[in-house]
């Protein structure tokens, strides 16, 4: 989303690729004095499942607050992860694509 604003159902499908993403993050921890290698809690800690299930409320205000709350998420995320997550959900912005890009529908200035 270029002006950072969802709807509904781009914040649902936003919020679900940010936790995958950000569960495939890996870290190291010895666990028992034998080192492991286990996968990211950041999306726990930010309360993203909980934000999800709201995403999927029946209840407006429900899914008003869990929106707020994914927006402000959001905006404190890096750039990277933003295209991670962008990419995973194959958004892209079509002022960004090169000419010969089949996404890109714009044709080239006709000769008059």
């Amino acid at each position: 989303m270029t002006d950072n604003r969802f709807s509904e159902e781009s914040a649902l499908s936003a919020a679900e690729a940010l936790q995958h993403v950000l569960a495939s993050r890996t870290h190291k921890r010895k666990v028992l004095g034998e080192e492991r290698i286990v996968p990211g809690q950041l999306g726990e800690a930010l309360g993203l499942p909980d934000i999800i299930h709201r995403l999927q409320s029946r209840s407006g205000p429900v899914r008003n607050e869990a929106m707020e709350r994914f927006e402000a998420i959001w905006e404190t995320l890096s750039e990277r992860s933003r295209q991670r997550v962008r990419e995973a959900l194959g958004w892209y912005d079509p002022r960004e694509l090169d000419w010969e890009d089949p996404r890109s529908n714009r044709r080239p200035v006709q000769d008059h």
